[in-house]
């Protein structure tokens, strides 16, 4: 029985991601996603089109969109799943991560 996925995307997160590669001016093969330190909390998610594979990031498939991720992210990403909610005052993707602890008060950090 396999374990639980590194990173899996919800269907409106892959729709969003599809959509969003689409209207790129440039050539994208998939979503690079890592994590940096920043904020009140300590880190942070980085989203960016991933144009090629770096050569020690980890690629997975999910739900027809690539996922490119750094091997320094994997063990605070592992096991997460990435929504995307659309509201009437804002929209974005969403991290739904086993891994965080707490959040900062206005949710651009959080900490392991």
């Amino acid at each position: 029985m396999p374990g639980p996925a590194m990173i899996s995307l919800t269907d409106a997160a892959a729709d969003r991601v599809k959509a969003l590669i689409a209207k790129s001016d440039r050539p994208v093969q998939g979503l690079r996603i890592g994590v940096r330190t920043k904020g009140c909390s300590g880190l942070s998610y980085h989203f960016e089109y991933a144009e090629d594979q770096k050569p020690t990031e980890d690629v997975i498939n999910d739900k027809g969109v690539k996922i490119f991720i750094d091997p320094a992210s994997v063990i605070f990403l592992f096991g997460s799943e990435i929504d995307y909610k659309e509201g009437k005052l804002e929209s974005g993707f969403v991290f739904n991560n086993p891994n965080e602890k707490g959040r900062c008060g206005c949710g651009e950090s959080f900490t392991v």
